[in-house]
């Protein structure tokens, strides 16, 4: 019978416990000792014990430099597409000289705070430098307040909705009340917008249109593109069909090899023009399993097969990284998920 995972961490921490009782007391009696690195001991004892955190920071490592056997490269980016069920929120991380730098593009519904929070601190976020609302609907903005509320945030930004459109949801007040908190101040978001960021990455925000006006809160969605040497994202939000054609229209470069799909794969987004001025080489779904509204709808579904389009989906590989290191791209599926706290 094999022993647990907790026994085996607690009878590692036994040893190092031990092991550093002796040394102190050989080094006192002017023996030398080999040197021991406590603290890697005491890390694998750590990834022992059961929890989400530890299985969060065994995930994927810290962004470092380049490999010195090629210094041309920018490092890795990593894009992880969590798993909030029916929401969206992405979580982008850069290397920054000797930091690295941390984006959060939306958060999903109230009930996924904890979650989230618990991947993010297993992650080793302490604070985002970015924090980004694509459109302030519950399930992309549900917990952002809690988010503000328990990081430090560099800057936030949110497109401006018209007032006949702005939420009464209390989700939308809390967030409103937190930035109040902590003096934090919303940049708008639109076409144009600079988000700082490490010298390596390119963020472009390529909607919604500044001068637009639109029926639906939708179409106000941000769209942003990140570059990262040769590779490239494209993170949509809900952004619909109209706001897909302006897009079109305004003959900014579209393509990416990453496409989020919109609207959570919806029929109401991803229209065979704008899918094709992306020209994908990989598309990723955020929906919920076994959602009511039927996402990834057929139409959509239809297309990615018709182009031979790799998918990846929220709700049946979980949270999905994509890493980045200038030149290619690495899919890692089946991460922890910030969903499941609700699932179980």
């Amino acid at each position: 019978m094999k022993p647990s995972k907790k026994k085996l961490a607690l009878l590692l921490l036994a040893v190092i416990a031990v092991a550093a009782v002796g040394w102190l007391l050989l080094s006192h009696y002017g023996l030398e000792m080999p040197e021991v690195d406590l603290s890697s001991l005491a890390q694998d004892a750590t990834a022992l014990l059961p929890g989400g955190t530890s299985q969060w920071a065994q995930a994927a490592p810290t962004p470092g430099p380049a490999e010195e056997t090629s210094p041309q490269s920018p490092g890795l980016l990593q894009v992880y597409f969590l798993d909030v069920g029916q929401g969206d929120a992405t979580l982008v991380r850069a290397p920054d000289g000797d930091v690295t730098w941390t984006m959060l593009i939306d958060t999903g519904e109230y009930a996924y705070a904890d979650g989230l929070t618990d991947a993010l601190k297993g992650l080793g976020v302490n604070r985002i430098d970015a924090l980004v609302c694509t459109h302030p609907h519950l399930d992309h903005m549900g917990c952002m307040a809690r988010i503000v509320q328990r990081f430090e945030i560099g800057a936030l930004y949110m497109p401006l909705i018209p007032d006949e459109l702005v939420p009464t949801t209390s989700g939308y007040e809390a967030l409103l009340r937190r930035m109040k908190e902590k003096d934090l101040a919303a940049t708008r978001l639109a076409m144009g917008t600079v988000i700082p960021c490490p010298e390596a990455l390119e963020i472009q925000v390529l909607s919604p249109d500044p001068e637009a006006v639109w029926e639906e809160m939708n179409d106000y969605s941000g769209v942003l593109k990140l570059v990262w040497g040769s590779n490239s994202f494209l993170i949509t939000g809900d952004a619909e069909k109209p706001s897909e054609q302006v897009m079109l229209y305004s003959g900014q470069d579209l393509s990416a090899q990453v496409l989020r799909l919109g609207h959570h794969g919806s029929s109401t987004s991803t229209s065979v023009g704008f899918f094709d001025a992306v020209d994908p080489e990989i598309a990723v779904i955020s929906c919920g399993r076994d959602n009511k509204y039927g996402h990834p709808h057929r139409e959509v579904r239809a297309l990615l097969e018709e182009r031979g389009t790799p998918t990846y989906r929220t709700d049946q590989d979980h949270t999905i990284l994509i890493t980045a290191d200038g030149t290619s791209l690495t899919v890692t599926t089946d991460l922890p998920s910030v969903a499941e706290k609700i699932w179980d």
